[in-house]
């Protein structure tokens, strides 16, 4: 169960990220929306949502959970894999070290959160082009410490590993075609998603409540199955900008 949450509110300049889609010029009015209905689903699930205020230079920073990583034992400031991006975790610290033991990952690593899939005790982390082996390796130095083991996933396409794959609780994943074969895999249940519907694969597991992407019906009817509340949520502009559920929120 979670207990709070960190977000970064979407700044005017927020279309001036990086993004690879061609989905439409993305509008700050909407994205404003909807940014407050998923902290407002937060909140309702439980968690106290401490807001944060936009980042002038880095408007990529509502993508709050790419510079760290926050587990039960201990929490990790990255150092994202995009130089543009890099310095969003240093605004974190001061509110990260009221909850936690604090580390940092050291140059040349670079680790993006979005890399990084815990499944209880076992964190797979995607080797991408924002997340490097030096990275990696830092990370499971210091997660071994905690207990928990890391398993490295080579990314040959898409931007992050939790673009793919997300874990959803009851030893089960929600994943893309193209995860699915995967031997590091194999010892989950897996529910795939119709490749039409692969960007639902970011779909949030909070208390009880899986949170996941607005028009993909199938994939809503497939994780109604399992039993959970389902919320849908409207993020067209952030997947405008090549984000997702996952990426707006520092869970713990």
């Amino acid at each position: 169960m979670f207990t709070y949450a960190i977000t970064r509110q979407p700044g005017v300049n927020f279309a001036n990220g990086l993004t690879q889609a061609d989905l439409g010029r993305p509008s700050y009015s909407l994205i404003s929306l909807q940014h407050a209905a998923y902290v407002d689903t937060l909140k309702g699930l439980g968690l106290t949502v401490t807001e944060m205020e936009p980042l002038r230079d880095y408007p990529d920073a509502y993508f709050i959970e790419d510079p760290a990583l926050v587990t039960p034992d201990v929490a990790i400031l990255t150092i994202p894999g995009a130089p543009s991006r890099q310095g969003e975790q240093n605004s974190l610290a001061p509110v990260l070290q009221l909850y936690r033991e604090l580390v940092h990952i050291q140059p040349p690593g670079t680790v993006d959160g979005g890399d990084i899939l815990m499944a209880g005790n076992e964190i797979f982390v995607g080797l991408s082009a924002r997340t490097n082996s030096n990275g990696a390796q830092q990370l499971s130095e210091i997660l071994n410490k905690h207990g928990y083991r890391l398993t490295p996933i080579a990314i040959e396409g898409g931007l992050h590993l939790k673009s793919d794959v997300n874990y959803i609780g009851d030893n089960t994943l929600l994943l893309t075609r193209g995860f699915a074969q995967l031997a590091e895999f194999d010892r989950y249940d897996k529910i795939v998603l119709k490749d039409e519907e692969s960007y639902a694969a970011n779909t949030l597991l909070i208390n009880g409540c899986l949170i996941t992407p607005k028009g993909f019906p199938d994939t809503h009817k497939k994780i109604e199955q399992t039993g959970y509340d389902v919320v849908e949520l409207d993020v067209s502009e952030m997947q405008k900008m090549d984000g997702g559920l996952t990426c707006l929120s520092l869970r713990f």
